[in-house]
């Protein structure tokens, strides 16, 4: 199928970040066409780079977190490396930052500074506490907005301390919020002739705003949500169950007529015909019954047999997949969920799909992450550096 080229083709983007948020942000652009050049210290570059499992020294994370981006090294502490930055931000749509508030300012690349330089730059801020507020100055890592933005108050059981989920998700999320934000102040300039603006992205707020109905529910009623485990609370039946071979399914029957064809499937129709139970407030207030009657039906049959029971019967179900689980599922196979990339050794590896799909201008990799400093030289001559200067702010280390 021949496409359009991709949505964000002709954007520039320059990344000064390092790890998690400021880099997911970029990624998610430039896997749709946006030019994003990334700005790394010389000395080692992003510390992703050593992050979990390495191949031949280099992070796999690595690979993917930086797929489609031009890395260029620059010593923010040298004034020819500031300067260097500079120069490349005025000619950029969007910056992404994820500095600590305040460091960017004591560099001379503050918002005052680069919108002076750049009236139409769009400046993206995900920081832990965000740009205002008494705590803006505090270090705060994912791990820290998701405990204050409400997520692991939630997370786990409740005869047990709060947990994390596996990933990064706090992080994740606020660069999903940073690259909206991004996109959204590009559409008010190109649709309302507005100038260039700040996004303002605190990790602890990203969190906070996935929290659903908590607010107004403490708000009105003083409810606080706890821990609940893996049930939904308030919505039944949604819960993971185990199955007679140790295998874990989730089940979501918590539609009235899904209800209904689930008590029928599993021999129940005295529960699919219980007037109390056909609606969610009925079912939740019987809500132990329900899930020991489940907990019971599923150990008493193997991961397949429950899987094909609730599909013919047209229950939302899934096994909780491994990532091994994902490399055979036909799903994942069939929306091509994987990519095959190239390491600098030439071996072959696969890494995610790219989310979203769009039917004409779709995302792709281009090529994984890039070796450090690896367009340096390439995007100093765009600039108009000459091959003179370019060695010598290389010996003085500027680069």
């Amino acid at each position: 199928m021949a496409h359009s080229k991709k949505p964000l083709a002709g954007l520039k983007v320059v990344e000064l970040g390092t790890l998690i948020a400021g880099p997911f942000c970029t990624r998610i652009l430039a896997e749709f066409g946006a030019e994003v050049i990334k700005v790394e210290s010389p000395d080692g570059g992003d510390p992703l780079r050593k992050w979990r499992k390495l191949y031949e020294g280099t992070s796999l994370w690595w690979a993917v977190q930086a797929r489609n981006k031009q890395s260029v090294t620059a010593n923010l502490k040298h004034p020819e490396g500031r300067a260097f930055v500079r120069r490349l931000i005025a000619e950029a749509d969007i910056l992404v930052e994820n500095f600590r508030p305040g460091v960017l300012e004591k560099l001379g690349l503050g918002w005052e500074q680069l919108h002076a330089d750049n009236p139409g730059l769009v400046m993206v801020r995900l920081s832990g506490f965000g740009q205002s507020g008494p705590y803006k100055d505090q270090p705060g890592f994912g791990a820290v907005g998701e405990s204050m933005g409400g997520l692991r108050y939630i997370t786990g059981f409740p005869d047990r301390p709060p947990v994390r989920t596996g990933i990064s998700i706090g992080d994740s999320i606020a660069a999903l919020w940073g690259a909206i934000g991004a996109l959204m102040a590009l559409r008010h300039k190109e649709v309302n002739g507005g100038a260039g603006q700040v996004v303002d992205v605190a990790l602890y707020e990203a969190v906070f705003a996935m929290m659903e109905s908590m607010v107004p529910e403490f708000d009105v009623f003083g409810f606080v949500r706890e821990r609940s485990g893996n049930i939904m609370p308030g919505i039944t039946p949604s819960n993971t169950h185990t199955t007679k071979d140790g295998k874990h399914v989730t089940i979501g029957a918590n539609g009235d007529a899904i209800f209904k064809r689930f008590m029928l499937a599993i021999g129940r129709p005295d529960l699919a015909d219980d007037p109390g139970l056909a609606d969610n407030a009925g079912r939740d207030a019987r809500r132990d019954e329900i899930y020991a009657l489940i907990d019971s039906w599923c150990a008493g049959l193997d991961e397949a047999e429950v899987l094909a029971v609730l599909a013919e019967a047209e229950v939302p179900s899934s096994r909780v997949y491994s990532v091994a689980d994902m490399f055979a599922d036909p799903q994942f196979i069939a929306r091509q969920m994987f990519e095959t990339a190239t390491l600098p050794d030439g071996r072959e590896f696969r890494m995610p799909g790219i989310v979203p799909k769009l039917s004409e201008t779709p995302g792709s990799t281009e090529w994984p992450g890039p070796e450090l400093g690896a367009h340096t030289e390439a995007v100093l001559a765009s600039l108009g550096y000459a091959p003179e200067r370019i060695a010598a702010m290389r010996e003085v280390g500027a680069i």
